[in-house]
């Protein structure tokens, strides 16, 4: 086929487009812990030398808060606080400008025991389908336009619990299953795992068994059957995504009742932690049209508090709250401890993956890039990458890194 000299710039166009969509969805960061919820970025790719310090390519004040920014194509989006108010805001990937920026009043007194932390918010957004999902520090549930910040919907719980989040403020991050919004809200003692439908925010289904805890849910397939994962306030609990139906539940309650851990996948086990519980694996099988949790395996020396795994290959890495906080590798299908590292590594370590390498944030703002070996401990650099707290994931993007700190958002280069 001869092309005509007029197609020719289109055609350059075309293909222009094409490459920058195609880097767009391999930096897309959509929700907690990343696409498929694991802290795992498949498409990253590592320069092939690592820069002596991190380049600011731009920072903006956004407001306090723990959550995490999100991305999608060259949009990023994170949910803060300024002075009494939540507010939602959209920045440009490239140049940090902002495009959009929404807020609402919230009235929040802090447990004591939490005071260093703030007044949140916590839970980091998620995107779907063009919809900007957040919910803030007392479990009010919104739903934005991504793309203009229009207020689709908002709810909140007041009148259905006594309590609208636990002691030390909504931390669970929703997600999104096949049109509907899961969230755990309510406080303690009295809450629901509730499933909204995206559109409209009427309630579709609610589980109402147990308080929120601060962990996130996740979707496992087990037996071919799609189940809702999470740790509650009490429990480590399975559901159906379809109707809310409890499919089984371990008793797990961790001291001053900080059920934080988001549970992870290994083949068909479950890899679950807390507060001072040590670590374990838990199969779910059904036994006689009943769905039965059973303990493989547990690892008493190596315990989870304010981090979430991330599994690589047949390793399990993250941070121990022992030892003021001590990185480890265990074997995913014994739990044998492979390697940890000497301790007072922080009280906490925010863990983002790629296939050989992980990004490993502490609170102190210090970004360790340790490889992810499970013969040994094996540290590629070290970075200072805020001049305050970090406790918000941070986010891969291409060929750069978003930061979040106590109260501002940078976008630091790679190269």
């Amino acid at each position: 086929m001869k092309l005509l000299p007029r197609a020719l710039p289109w055609i350059r166009i075309l293909f222009v487009l094409i490459a920058i969509a195609s880097q767009c969805n391999g930096q897309d960061w959509s929700q907690w812990r990343g696409p498929t919820r694991d802290g795992i970025a498949r498409n990253f790719s590592a320069p092939a030398r690592w820069p002596e310090q991190l380049k600011e390519k731009w920072r903006v004040e956004v407001g306090i808060g723990h959550s995490s920014p999100v991305v999608s194509g060259q949009r990023v989006f994170v949910l803060s606080r300024q002075g009494d108010r939540e507010v939602v805001s959209c920045f440009d990937l490239g140049a940090g400008r902002m495009i959009w920026q929404d807020s609402y009043p919230v009235a929040y007194t802090m447990n004591p025991a939490a005071v260093i932390h703030g007044k949140g918010p916590k839970s980091t957004p998620i995107i779907d389908n063009g919809r900007l999902f957040t919910l803030g520090i007392t479990g009010v549930i919104s739903c934005y336009d991504a793309s203009t910040g229009s207020l689709k919907w908002r709810k909140e719980f007041s009148k259905e619990f006594k309590q609208t989040s636990p002691d030390y403020g909504t931390a669970m991050s929703p997600l999104v299953y096949k049109g509907r919004l899961v969230a755990h809200v309510g406080g303690n003692d009295s809450g629901a795992l509730v499933a909204l439908d995206v559109n409209s925010g009427d309630l579709k289904w609610k589980w109402g068994g147990d308080g929120p805890g601060y962990a996130s849910p996740i979707v496992v397939t087990t037996d071919g059957v799609e189940q809702i994962v999470t740790q509650s306030q009490k429990f480590i609990v399975g559901v159906s995504p379809a109707n809310g139906e409890l499919l089984w539940s371990i008793p797990f309650e961790t001291e001053y009742v900080q059920n934080i851990v988001t549970p992870a996948a290994y083949k068909d086990l479950l890899i679950l932690s807390g507060l001072d519980k040590g670590t374990m694996a838990v199969r779910v099988a059904r036994k006689n049209g009943k769905w039965t949790p059973e303990q493989v395996w547990k690892n008493p020396d190596v315990s989870m508090y304010m981090n979430s795994p991330v599994v690589i290959g047949d390793a399990v890495y993250g941070l121990s709250h022992k030892r003021k906080g001590q990185l480890f590798c265990l074997d995913a299908r014994t739990g044998k401890t492979l390697w940890t590292s000497a301790g007072r590594e922080g009280d906490n370590a925010a863990v983002v993956s790629a296939p050989d390498l992980m990004f490993v944030l502490t609170d102190s703002a210090e970004l360790t890039l340790v490889r992810t070996n499970p013969a040994h401990l094996e540290v590629v650099k070290k970075y200072t990458v805020a001049k305050s707290p970090t406790w918000a994931h941070p986010v891969l993007t291409g060929n750069g890194l978003l930061i979040k700190d106590v109260s501002s958002l940078a976008l630091l280069s790679l190269q």
